[in-house]
C-alpha cells in the first residue's frame, strides 16, 4: 500500500453482489462488469460503485481520486482520493464541487497502521460498521474532461473526520477516518445538507 504524508492510511471493499447492493439501497446498476473488490487500494484508481446526488436510485461507476476541472491529467488523482470535511470548501481540489455529493458504498474499510520499526509490516485492521452489512462514505464527484480525446470522467474523493476515540486506540497517530454517513442521512447528505452537519463520526466495530 503507497501512502501521502496527507493522507489518511485506509482502504476499503465491496464485498456484496449486485443484487445485495440493489436491494438495500433501492436503486439499480446502470452499468456491467460490477465485481466485488475486498481491497480497492486508491493509488490504482479503482472504479467503484457510488450514487450520484442528480440519481439517487441509480448507481453507477467512477474512478476513485477526484479530478477537478483544471487537471492536466489523472495522474492529478493521487493527490485527491481524500479530502479533510472540515476544510474541503476552500481546498482548491474540491471547492468547486461541495454541492457535488454522492454516496460511496462500502461493506469494509481496513484501517492500515504506521509501524514504528521500518523493518516489519505495517498492521491492518479490518473495520464493519456496526449492524450493517453494507453502508457509505460521505464522497464528492466531477466530470473530468479528458482534452486528449476529448471524453468524460467521473471521479471521486472520499471525505475524512477527526479519529473518533474508538479508531485511536489502533494507531493514536493517525487522527483521521473516513466520513461514515448514518443510512438515515444519507438523503441529506444528498440534498446537500450543511458539511457541519456531518464531522461526527458514526458508531463503527
Amino acid at each position: 500500500l503507497q501512502t501521502l504524508n496527507n493522507l489518511p492510511m485506509f482502504i476499503y471493499g465491496l464485498n456484496k453482489s449486485k443484487n445485495e447492493i440493489e436491494e438495500e439501497f433501492s436503486a439499480k446498476f446502470h452499468q456491467a462488469g460490477f465485481e466485488r473488490l475486498e481491497e480497492a487500494d486508491g493509488f490504482s484508481h479503482p472504479f467503484m460503485p457510488i450514487i450520484l446526488d442528480e440519481s439517487p436510485k441509480v448507481i453507477t461507476g467512477g474512478s476513485w481520486g477526484l479530478l477537478p476541472f483544471w487537471a492536466k491529467s489523472t495522474g492529478f488523482q493521487n493527490s485527491t482520493l481524500n479530502g479533510n470535511i472540515e476544510n474541503v470548501s476552500k481546498n482548491r481540489s474540491y471547492q468547486n464541487y461541495i454541492n457535488k455529493r454522492c454516496l460511496v458504498i462500502a461493506s469494509h474499510f481496513y484501517l492500515v497502521t504506521k509501524s514504528k520499526d521500518a523493518s516489519k509490516f505495517k498492521q491492518r485492521f479490518l473495520v464493519n460498521v456496526a449492524e450493517s452489512d453494507l453502508f457509505c462514505f460521505a464522497g464528492l464527484y466531477s466530470m473530468w474532461k479528458d482534452a486528449s480525446c476529448n471524453s468524460y470522467k467521473l471521479t471521486y474523493t472520499v471525505l475524512t473526520t477527526k479519529a473518533s476515540s474508538w479508531m485511536l486506540q489502533f494507531d493514536e497517530d493517525n487522527k483521521r477516518m473516513p466520513v461514515i454517513l448514518n443510512k438515515q442521512d444519507y438523503h441529506l447528505w444528498l440534498n446537500g445538507n450543511s458539511l457541519d452537519d456531518f464531522y461526527t463520526p458514526k458508531t463503527i466495530n
